[in-house]
C-alpha cells in the first residue's frame, strides 16, 4: 500500500509471469485452468443432482474450451484491431516478430467474442450430441459465469483492462503501467461474476425455475452484460478509435447481449 495525498493506495506491481524466468507459466493461465476445473464440477454436480448424464460433458467441455478460445481471440482482432492484425498476421497466433522472435501469449481476448465461439462450439457439439439445447445452455450459463470471475483475476495479476485515474480509497496504483491510483475494475468485474455465479446457483438449487428453460442463461446474460455495460464508463479505453465514440466497443458489444437476455427471460415465462 501507498499513502498518497492522505489516501491509502494499493500498490501493484506482480510479475505476470509465475516464474520470472519462465516466460510460458504465467498466472493469467493458471486462473484460466482453475476457472475451467471450478467450471466442470459445477456442471458435474448439476448433472449428477439432475441425472442428467446421457451426454459426454467431457466432449462438451473440450468443444466449448476451443469455441471460446479461439472466439475470444478472433473476437479481439475484428472488434478491436483488424488492421494491425492484417498487417501483422503472424501475430494471431502468439508469437511476435519485432524486434525478435519471442513468445506473447493470446495477448488480446474479447469476452464478446468468447461468447460467439461458445455458442458456435454448443451448435457444432449438438448437431453430434443431440441433447435438450436450453436445459443445458442454462446450466452452462453457471458455470460460465464462474469461469469469468476467474479470468478477470486473471486481468489483474496481468494489470491489463486497468481503470481510468480516480481517487478514492480503494484505488490500484499498476506500477507496471503508470503511477496513478486508478479504478480497479477487473476486481470489479470478478466479483460481480462472482456475485452473478452465486445467484444463478441459488436459483437453480431452489428448484423453482428449473423447468422454465431458458431463464438462467436470459438472466445471466442480462446480468453480466448489464454489469459489463456499466464497468466500462470507469475503464481505459482499449484502442484509440474508442476515444471519439459515445460509448466505447465493449459498450456497444454489450447491447445485443442484454437484448438477448430480455427475450429469453420473456420467452422462458
Amino acid at each position: 500500500m501507498n499513502l498518497l495525498n492522505n489516501v491509502l493506495y494499493i500498490i501493484w506491481d506482480i510479475d505476470p509471469r509465475i516464474i520470472s524466468e519462465f516466460e510460458f507459466l504465467r498466472w493469467y493461465g493458471i486462473f484460466w485452468v482453475i476457472g475451467l476445473l471450478l467450471s466442470y464440477q459445477v456442471m458435474l454436480k448439476i448433472c449428477i443432482e439432475e441425472k442428467q448424464l446421457q451426454f459426454g460433458l467431457d466432449q462438451l467441455i473440450t468443444y466449448l474450451i476451443l469455441g471460446i478460445i479461439l472466439g475470444a481471440r478472433f473476437g479481439h482482432i475484428l472488434f478491436y484491431d483488424p488492421v494491425y492484425y492484417w498487417q501483422h498476421p503472424i501475430e494471431i497466433l502468439p508469437i511476435s516478430l519485432e524486434p525478435t522472435l519471442r513468445f506473447t501469449g493470446l495477448s488480446g481476448l474479447a469476452s464478446h467474442g468468447g461468447v460467439l465461439g461458445a455458442f458456435i462450439a454448443f451448435y457444432l457439439y449438438n448437431k453430434k450430441y443431440p441433447t435438450n439445447y436450453f436445459w443445458l445452455l442454462d446450466r452452462l450459463t453457471i458455470a460460465a459465469s464462474l469461469l469469468g470471475g476467474c479470468i478477470r483475476l486473471g486481468n489483474l495479476m496481468n494489470s491489463e483492462i486497468i481503470g481510468i485515474p480516480t481517487s478514492l480509497p480503494w484505488a490500484f496504483i499498476f506500477l507496471r503501467i503508470d503511477e496513478l491510483p486508478r479504478h480497479p475494475t477487473q476486481l470489479y468485474e470478478a466479483i460481480f461474476y462472482l456475485l452473478i455465479f452465486t445467484l444463478l446457483f441459488i436459483l437453480w438449487k431452489s428448484g423453482k425455475i428449473r423447468q422454465n428453460k431458458g431463464f438462467l442463461f436470459g438472466l445471466g446474460f442480462l446480468l453480466i452484460f448489464t454489469q459489463r455495460f456499466l464497468v466500462e464508463f470507469v475503464k481505459e479505453n482499449q484502442v484509440a478509435f474508442e476515444k471519439g465514440l459515445l460509448l466505447n466497443m465493449g459498450q456497444i458489444l454489450s447491447i445485443p447481449m442484454i437484448c438477448i437476455g430480455i427475450l429469453m427471460i420473456i420467452w422462458s415465462r
